[in-house]
């Protein structure tokens, strides 16, 4: 079993709106809740990005390239991590993972995002 389910990527036009959701599979409740999590994304040839982070408190940190048009939130009920994305832009396009910020698990196998008019 993955540590982390990725699910919610698609297509969509410039400007559309995608919600993203991950769930930590292989963490049991209690280790979640102390757990400060994040969304990256990926794109050919490029190194993996943090895009936003969650910390345990629910505090929020974003990259200065989302900010205002994302949001990072979470359950811990269903030990899910989820990003909001709105008024998406071609540059967004990346494959998109979530993990903890410590990076010791690995990595899921991310949900597409694309972009496109």
């Amino acid at each position: 079993q993955v540590h982390f389910v990725e699910s919610g990527g698609g297509l969509v036009q410039p400007g559309g709106s995608l919600r993203l959701s991950c769930r930590a599979a292989r963490m049991i409740t209690s280790t979640f809740n102390v757990a400060n999590m994040a969304w990256y994304r990926q794109t050919p040839g490029r190194q993996r990005e943090l895009v936003a982070l969650i910390t345990h408190d629910k505090t929020t940190n974003y990259a200065d390239y989302v900010k205002g048009r994302f949001t990072i939130s979470r359950d811990s009920s269903r030990k899910t991590v989820y990003l909001q994305m709105n008024n998406l832009q071609p540059e967004d396009t990346a494959v998109y993972y979530c993990n903890e910020e410590s990076l010791t698990r690995a990595w899921g196998q991310g949900t597409q995002v694309t972009v496109v008019s």
